[in-house]
């Protein structure tokens, strides 16, 4: 791929036109918004102004709702050799695009699966999405050229390929990211008027939760409205959990022991189940999760003190796999907790405590 026209200048279009720009690809920018290609083009993306002739892959970055009318656009007028979107839904944009009766052989669809709470080409980074799935959805019809193009694009941007049905992505989508949003939301939604002196008691966990409820409604309004049912037929079997959930709280209120007994085992089966659902989540790099050992150490909030903790940690030949940071309510301190190998987690605490470092048990 030498050459590429990138329509849409947000978050995903500028972060790919980054990734391609970097590898000494000659990328084009274009945008219902000049204004956004152009601080698109500021940043290194490439150059707002139109190619000559066609590209070699045209990358349709439009919100879902408008996709498909994108890409028709393009292919009508002969933009690249290749067609590709980066949709979070995969199955309404080619049905659209279907029933257009477009040749689609020059396309493919596909959703890189990353992306920020912020939007925009500001937000943009050529390393958004490495070592991140990226889904491609062919055909039989889908000409080898084009899904040749499409599978070095996800290698400029080094994600990880993933091929699979446009629905079945649709439903996966709804389960891994579309429902737990809408989730996140409505729990947020519980701070928005509660007593200031319980929202000042949050702590990790409801920041873990909340987390991607800061993301822009108008965009997930776009994404939601083009995947409504599959997403609708998932929170009917939260709905139903909630219920059962309830119901065995009330019944540990009750008076009558048998009845407490049966809201405790109710309460225990939906925990348990939690803890069945969450050990299949992916661990780092996408392999099988792996239990860490949480070093916890006390650091002031001052600036160095991670790069230090850091520092520190190499030198006593210790890889951190991750790492979380717990802030203390009304105090400039917080409690970085470093996840390790279980057997490396005693020679980083001597470590650490040999340097100085307060590590808490």
């Amino acid at each position: 791929m030498r050459t590429a026209l990138v329509i849409g200048t947000g978050l995903i279009g500028t972060s790919a036109a980054l990734a391609l720009s970097q590898r000494g690809v000659t990328v084009h920018l274009s945008d219902h918004d000049p204004e956004q290609a152009v601080t698109a083009a500021a940043l290194g993306a490439g150059t707002a102004e139109a190619p000559e002739g066609p590209v070699d892959l045209a990358i349709v970055a439009a919100p879902p709702a408008h996709t498909a009318t994108v890409l028709a656009d393009a292919m009508r007028r002969g933009a690249a050799r290749g067609y590709l979107d980066v949709a979070s839904v995969k199955g309404g944009p080619r049905r659209e695009l279907e029933a257009l009766g477009l040749d689609l052989t020059s396309y493919i669809g596909t959703h890189p699966m990353s992306g920020r709470e912020r939007s925009g080409p500001l937000a943009a980074t050529a390393d958004l999405f490495e070592g991140r799935p990226w889904v491609l959805t062919p055909t039989r019809d889908t000409d080898t050229e084009v899904l040749n193009l499409a599978l070095e694009l996800v290698s400029h941007c080094r994600a990880v390929p993933v091929v699979m049905d446009a629905d079945a992505h649709d439903r996966a989508v709804a389960l891994v990211s579309h429902m737990p949003h809408l989730v996140s939301s409505m729990v947020a939604a519980r701070l928005e008027h509660a007593e200031e002196t319980a929202v000042r008691l949050c702590g990790q966990g409801i920041r873990d939760v909340t987390r991607i409820a800061a993301s822009d409604p108008r965009m997930w309004i776009d994404i939601l409205s083009a995947n409504p049912g599959p997403v609708a037929d998932l929170l009917t079997d939260v709905a139903a959990d909630l219920e059962e959930t309830v119901q065995a709280l009330r019944a540990l209120q009750a008076s009558d022991e048998a009845k407490r007994r049966e809201g405790s085992s109710g309460i225990e089966d939906v925990l348990r189940r939690g803890n069945a659902g969450q050990v299949r989540v992916p661990g780092k790099h996408g392999s099988a999760p792996r239990a860490y050992e949480v070093v916890a150490v006390l650091i002031d909030d001052q600036p160095g003190q991670l790069a230090r903790i850091f520092a520190d940690a190499g030198r006593a030949g210790v890889n951190i796999e991750d790492v979380r940071i717990e802030h203390a309510t009304g105090q400039q301190a917080g409690l970085v907790q470093l996840m390790v190998e279980p057997q490396a987690a005693p020679v980083l605490s001597a470590a650490l405590r040999e340097r100085g470092w307060a590590v808490r048990q």
